[in-house]
């Protein structure tokens, strides 16, 4: 068809590339939230960090809610409640560089299968 129908008053047209990279898999909200919990009770750097940008995504995708935000230890923490399972969960806020946190995402996107 070349061109909108004349009794259009609208008009959309699109192209699919020819050899387009495959779409990433889907977000599995519930594999991040699993993370979360296993990572508790874990004080390294590198899985605070982890837990803090997987709950930032997971707070985008609306499946964790912010109840409030807390001091402790002179660190900011989020009190998130997972909006399927009613569970609480603190995140401490690890104060991540531009840097850090691009290794962060990095490492939850591996998780997702996205590498």
């Amino acid at each position: 068809m070349a061109g909108p129908p004349q009794s259009a008053f609208s008009y959309w047209q699109g192209k699919v590339p020819a050899g387009q990279k495959p779409r990433r898999p889907p977000i599995d909200d519930d594999l991040l939230v699993e993370c979360l919990t296993r990572l508790e009770d874990d004080a390294t750097p590198e899985k605070m960090s982890f837990r803090y940008v997987g709950a930032l995504l997971l707070m985008r995708r609306k499946r964790l809610r912010l109840e409030e935000t807390l001091q402790e230890g002179g660190r900011e923490v989020l009190a998130l409640r997972c909006a399927k399972t009613g569970e609480r969960h603190l995140i401490a806020d690890p104060g991540l560089s531009d840097v850090e946190l691009e290794a962060a995402q990095d490492d939850v996107f591996r998780v997702l299968g996205w590498d």
